[in-house]
């Protein structure tokens, strides 16, 4: 991490576009925003776009925009992320999840810097820096005919791979007293994070990377027994985050409370509560139905 933070500061102050490579959850997105806020566009906007999440058929109005009655439902000229980012950072997440026909047009974008809205006649100069990132291996995607090598290479200038957090043990004693501190002033609380529970997170392999790691942090702030995250917790809810269909047998103790308590700290947000929880939504709602709080 030492080296990709040095290369960063290399970079940043360039407008090189620069491709992240990692699994889902080792922070790219995170890196991207360092990379702006330390670039001299730092004082414009910073637009992510999680590609993966649009819509083959939408992702060209979503970048370019689109015109007045261009398509159905257009009832108004509408501005896509790369004009309404100009002078700053645009970062398209999952690129590898870009349909091979729009690939080109991505392309273009990338030689010319214009965009032509859909359904527009002319085309507009814009100014972006492009950050790319992807948990696909795109040199296999590019063999196999599914990503164009020279998109791949216009994407490719500078590239950074950021490694798992397993691979990083070393950070996660950084990162879960950064996440404590973040949700014990959040839900006003003064969890105390004792040395068993740092060795128990330290002995995890985090399949889900940093973002799994935010999220226990959050669950065991809140559920945390006396108020003290201690190795049988970060155990327990290790339990309940690999078991989705059933809640763990800790959770089974005192189930209506600490259901209760996980309510009350994401504000009635039912989804959320679950992921903290460790169970599946309509697990949830079943249990709700029991407490009789449906």
């Amino acid at each position: 991490m030492v080296d990709i933070y040095k290369t960063i500061s290399r970079v940043a102050p360039t407008d090189a576009t620069v491709m992240l490579e990692g699994e889902t959850g080792t922070g790219k997105e995170l890196l991207a925003r360092m990379i702006h806020r330390n670039s001299e566009r730092a004082d414009n906007a910073f637009v992510p776009v999680d590609c993966g999440a649009i819509a083959p058929s939408l992702l060209e109005s979503e970048l370019f925009g689109a015109m007045k009655g261009s398509y159905t439902g257009a009832d108004r000229d509408r501005i896509g992320v790369l004009e309404a980012a100009n002078r700053g950072t645009v970062f398209l997440d999952e690129i590898g999840d870009v349909d091979l026909g729009f690939q080109l047009k991505l392309l273009r974008f990338l030689q010319e810097r214009q965009i032509r809205p859909v359904g527009a006649a002319k085309s507009r100069a814009v100014d972006v820096r492009i950050v790319s990132a992807t948990n696909r291996e795109l040199q296999k995607l590019v063999d196999d005919g599914k990503f164009r090598q020279d998109l791949w290479f216009r994407l490719n200038v500078v590239r950074l791979r950021v490694p798992p957090l397993r691979d990083r043990i070393g950070d996660v004693r950084l990162l879960t007293h950064f996440f404590l501190r973040k949700y014990n002033e959040r839900y006003g609380q003064q969890v105390k994070l004792i040395e068993s529970g740092i060795k128990a997170l330290e002995q995890y392999r985090w399949p889900g990377n940093v973002r799994q790691l935010q999220h226990m942090m959050e669950r065991l702030v809140i559920l945390a027994p006396h108020g003290r995250i201690e190795d049988a917790a970060v155990r327990d809810s290790i339990r309940s985050m690999e078991s989705r269909d059933q809640v763990s047998d800790s959770l089974a103790a005192t189930e209506a409370e600490q259901i209760r308590r996980v309510l009350t700290a994401t504000k009635g947000n039912k989804s959320h509560a679950a992921k903290l929880l460790g169970i599946e939504r309509k697990t949830l709602y079943r249990k709700l139905e029991k407490m009789g709080m449906a």
